[in-house]
């Protein structure tokens, strides 16, 4: 997917909070996960990379921000964005 795709997918469900997100990959598993934006994500956007919190770690990462609980993932790699 391009990241303008990936960006206006993101802006909608940043404004209704952090939900979870199923991310289909054209070469692997898909996996659940919450985009999150930090403090370099205008420049990882527009490389078309993002930082998504598995869902098995998302309560660790809501309780304290430790950017150890993200991955980051290239976008280009997405084929499919849905809210759960």
């Amino acid at each position: 997917m391009t990241n303008e795709q990936i960006e206006k997918f993101v802006a909608e469900n940043l404004k209704t909070g952090h939900k979870p997100v199923t991310i289909s990959f054209k070469g692997r598993n898909a996996i659940a996960g919450v985009f999150i934006k930090t403090p370099d994500f205008d420049e990882l956007k527009k490389k078309n990379f993002w930082r998504i919190v598995n869902c098995a770690h998302l309560e660790n990462y809501l309780r304290s921000k430790d950017l150890n609980h993200a991955r980051m993932f290239n976008g280009a790699e997405f084929t499919k964005l849905t809210l759960q």
